[in-house]
């Protein structure tokens, strides 16, 4: 058996395990980055592009945000569609602030390039990884690579491992409290190489169900339609997909679509899920291992690196002697998470079709809509959460 040493043993080589893992290397704390599936199969997951200003500012105190601010798109609005009209949230002007638009994909290319740059250790395709001790004052991290045993002793054990990862289901049922509500419904998504339709992001509220036009350059295209949790994916042919989109959107806007063949085409299925506390002795959850919320505000990858900065900071003062902070991540964390929350719950109860609220729910819709855009106030509310509340 081999035994590693050190201060740090994040589990997980997502964007927050690597961002963290910089964040920590950066400030002198040493860390051993440790992930079952290979660098290949992390990469080639499509997930979330749209950056708020606290992630992008993390991105930049790691040192990987140069490619971001050349390739990167920063974004002053974004669209919601009703009635066949489409409305625009001045994002900066309501609030000084703007979100980028990166797809999660080349935000994680961006730090495992840092990472393999600076030589830090980190293992791919570990098997039978577990987390041991984590209650008392020795936790350690043991895996399997190539057929041998491994153990990383460590101080503290970060929990970057995703929804369904070892390290939250290791801990014992009756020291966490699970909240979670699944939607009756899911987003079918397609990535493909074709101009956005719009500068800006296109939220649009329909009677045959949600869409969203997204994107993640100006060449590459994200395109949603909610469809049913019953629906197979391969069922829908991408001409299928792109009448469906073009129903929903307004007939000028979608006389601008272009279409394409798609790279990659899935359902997701939305939820909320939020796990409490997130520490428990020496293991810290980040990230999707303590929540999950519907991707409609655009909040997954963003709480996950206002995670990574709760806990990096904590991490800082601890090293430096002092443990106000790390005592807190529990606590500070799930204080943003829950605003998250709503504010991913709000924005789905507003946008998607719901199979069962009938013609009233649609009116108190239609009714939310309309006030949302006849209030400045309610605009910016809007707008503050959009871009992201700030580190408390």
């Amino acid at each position: 058996m081999s035994t590693t040493q050190t201060q740090v043993a994040i589990i997980g080589a997502g964007p927050s395990g690597l961002l963290l893992g910089q964040l920590l290397a950066r400030s002198g704390i040493a860390n051993i980055v440790i992930e079952q599936r290979s660098a290949d199969y992390v990469l080639g997951r499509i997930r979330a592009g749209v950056l708020e200003q606290t992630t992008v500012e993390l991105l930049a105190q790691a040192g990987v945000d140069a490619r971001m601010q050349a390739e990167g798109l920063p974004h002053d609005g974004v669209e919601l569609c009703f009635g066949g009209q489409r409305h625009r949230i001045d994002l900066f002007g309501l609030t000084g602030k703007r979100v980028m638009v990166y797809g999660q994909t080349e935000v994680t290319r961006d730090l495992m390039a840092a990472r393999s740059a600076a030589g830090l250790p980190t293992v791919y395709e570990a098997d039978a990884v577990a987390v041991h001790d984590f209650d008392g004052s020795h936790p350690r991290v043991s895996y399997l690579k190539d057929g041998v045993r491994h153990e990383v002793r460590a101080d503290f054990i970060a929990g970057c491992d995703g929804f369904h990862g070892v390290c939250r289901a290791s801990v014992p049922a009756d020291a966490i409290t699970l909240h979670e509500k699944v939607y009756p419904f899911g987003w079918l998504g397609v990535l493909a190489d074709v101009p956005p339709v719009s500068d800006e992001l296109i939220y649009v509220h329909h009677e045959r169900g949600f869409a969203l036009c997204s994107q993640r350059s100006k060449v590459r295209s994200r395109y949603y339609v909610q469809c049913g949790l019953d629906e197979d994916v391969a069922q829908w042919s991408d001409d299928a997909f792109w009448a469906e989109l073009k129903r929903r959107l307004p007939a000028d806007t979608a006389a601008q679509l272009v279409t394409g063949a798609s790279i990659e085409k899935s359902i997701a299925p939305l939820r909320s899920f939020v796990a409490e506390p997130l520490r428990f002795g020496s293991l810290f959850l980040v990230g999707d291992a303590g929540h999950i919320v519907p991707p409609t505000g655009a909040k997954g990858l963003n709480l996950a690196a206002s995670d990574v900065g709760y806990l990096w900071q904590g991490l800082q003062g601890f090293y430096a002697g002092n443990t106000t902070e790390i005592d807190h991540y529990s606590q500070r964390a799930l204080a943003r998470i829950w605003k998250a929350e709503r504010f991913s719950w709000w924005m789905t109860s507003l946008m998607h079709r719901f199979p069962d609220s009938g013609s009233f729910g649609h009116q108190m819709q239609m009714a939310e809509l309309d006030y949302l855009f006849s209030s400045r106030a309610a605009m910016t509310v809007l707008a503050e959460n959009y871009v992201g509340l700030p580190l408390a």
